[in-house]
């Protein structure tokens, strides 16, 4: 059975980056600077970008105005549609504790 990709955290880190945590225990530093063409441009600004959250019925990052980005993407099981990729700056997993 295939486990669906949920982010479960997401932190602005400043600028574009952002901390984003996953139910499988993934952690990525995504820099999405350079990368929020057409309507992800809505976004593209300190003040918007800020306020990000997590939807939890989704389960991925989302914004006030409606924007939210794939899980799967964001994950990087899948390429984006926009073919503008983020960067990811930094990947670890979170240690499980007994």
């Amino acid at each position: 059975m295939e486990v669906l990709v949920r982010v479960t955290e997401v932190k602005h880190l400043g600028a574009r980056l952002l901390r984003v945590v996953f139910a499988d225990g993934l952690v990525r530093e995504i820099d999405f600077a350079g990368a929020l063409p057409g309507i992800l441009s809505t976004i593209d600004n300190d003040t918007a970008f800020s306020q990000v959250t997590v939807d939890a019925t989704a389960g991925t990052v989302c914004w006030s105005n409606g924007i939210d980005l794939d899980p799967d993407v964001l994950h990087g099981d899948q390429e984006p549609a926009s073919g503008h990729a983020p960067t990811v700056v930094r990947e670890y997993r979170l240690q499980q504790t007994a």
